[in-house]
């Protein structure tokens, strides 16, 4: 997952610390109700645990008992994944969830006994998060095009940074290389925080990642945007063209969505999933989504899984042509 700069965490907590009325109404006694934990498979700072304290305290008020975040990092997703899944069926205990380990870490990294796909069910899809490509401040090519047409005339010479193999930034740019039939030089990186400060220095030419650690440099000019993977164009960058509007067929978002294990009742599901629509859906959770570069959008459980289905496939093809190998 693209970990987040110490601003925007503090940003981002602060945009979920306030608005709460807005999204339930005024505050409520401390409900009697079983507290319900979401559980968030990455530290503290990243963009699922935001969006994770974004939907906590709404939901706690809509369903009328206390919600909790509980970060339980390691293991690239599997180890709070596997205590979702072998864990209570009640709605108490929910996994807000990273696409990346959802539809990607399975096919580079499987665990035995344990299948998100098959093992975790979807509840409600969260944000949308398009990633941003950029290049550092004086990299030749000054448009997408440009960019294009430099690295076609120039293979191998061009190189991009990653949080590391794997990662979303890694396929989404082995998959822009195929659709593009430029060859561009992988360099992974162990996280986003040593890949960005190698960007600025100039010593790799270019990423592809969520919005919230580029946006700063971007408005210092220390980076320049040329497209955004999303379907449509970012609000706090519009005059960034998507990949689409470039004539390169790349939609590429990392999404977050909560689950819960599969054996759920169809009554749970349908109670949370309808709290979680009721938050999404509100003005203030949309508009904290879109200070941080994303989107707010409602994605009912069979629409969802349906989503995930659909880009578990497209990854994976995108990993054999290019031959990906986790580390």
């Amino acid at each position: 997952m693209t970990p987040i700069s110490r601003r925007q965490l503090i940003t981002g907590a602060a945009l979920a610390a306030t608005g709460i009325a807005s999204l339930t109404g005024k505050a409520s006694a401390q409900p009697a109700g079983r507290p319900i934990t979401l559980m968030v498979a990455s530290a503290a700072g990243g963009t699922t645990d935001i969006s994770a304290r974004m939907l906590a305290e709404p939901l706690g008020k809509i369903l009328g008992t206390s919600v909790v975040v509980e970060n339980r990092a390691g293991g690239n997703g599997n180890i709070a994944g596997q205590q979702i899944a072998r864990g209570t069926t009640d709605g108490t205990s929910l996994l807000v969830q990273y696409s990346g380990y959802q539809c990607i870490t399975p096919l580079l990294q499987p665990v035995a006994g344990f299948d998100p796909g098959k093992d975790l069910k979807a509840i409600g899809h969260l944000i949308d998060a398009p990633q941003l490509m950029v290049v550092r401040s004086d990299f030749p090519a000054k448009t997408f095009a440009e960019f294009i047409q430099y690295a076609r005339a120039n293979p191998g010479k061009v190189n991009y940074a990653s949080s590391g193999n794997g990662s979303l930034q890694h396929v989404t740019t082995e998959l822009l290389k195929d659709l593009t039939k430029t060859f561009m030089t992988h360099i992974p990186y162990r996280g986003t925080g040593q890949a960005m400060t190698d960007l600025l220095a100039g010593t790799v030419d270019f990423t592809i990642t969520t919005p919230p650690p580029l946006l700063p440099h971007i408005r210092t000019g220390k980076l320049r945007a040329l497209m955004v993977t999303g379907r449509t164009r970012l609000a706090a960058q519009p005059d960034v063209p998507t990949a689409t509007e470039q004539g390169v067929p790349l939609v590429a978002s990392s999404w977050f969505a909560v689950y819960g294990p599969n054996g759920m009742s169809a009554e749970t599901l349908s109670r949370l999933s309808s709290a979680i629509k009721q938050v999404v859906e509100s003005e203030a959770f949309r508009k904290r989504a879109e200070d941080l570069g994303a989107k707010a959008v409602f994605l009912g459980s069979a629409e969802l899984t349906k989503l995930e289905a659909t880009e578990r496939a497209m990854w994976d093809r995108t990993i054999k042509v290019s031959g990906i190998k986790a580390d």
